[in-house]
């Protein structure tokens, strides 16, 4: 079982940045590949960064370029720096932790944290 627990959400104004965090419970954190995830008001849940247990990266378009993902295995977090933030990035952030065992898929969730864009 995997803990996570997100934190730095909060309200910016356009062009601003923020750092979000999501500590995990336990030190198999280093067998999971970590996902950042954005929630919309009134949409879907949709994957925006990614980063493997090697540490490769990939990104959504929509954040290419204004977004980091980064892990720390030492310290079982891993982050997501946000610059020249849009209004449209307003909305929910979730980080999930996922492995694939077997041929079985194993994931876990935090809470989210709120991320608000002012203009």
């Amino acid at each position: 079982q995997v803990q996570l627990v997100e934190s730095g959400g909060g309200l910016v104004q356009v062009g601003g940045s923020l750092r979000l965090s999501c500590a995990a419970s336990s030190s198999t954190f280093r067998f999971y590949a970590m996902n950042w995830y954005h929630q919309a008001p009134g949409k879907q849940r949709e994957l925006v960064a990614s980063i493997t247990v090697g540490g490769s990266t990939n990104y959504a378009d929509s954040v290419k370029g204004r977004f980091t993902i980064s892990r720390d295995n030492a310290k079982n977090t891993v982050s997501l720096q946000m610059n020249s933030l849009k209004p449209e990035d307003t909305g929910v952030y979730y980080c999930n932790a996922k492995r694939t065992i077997m041929g079985r898929t194993i994931e876990y969730w935090g809470q989210g944290t709120q991320v608000t864009v002012s203009s």
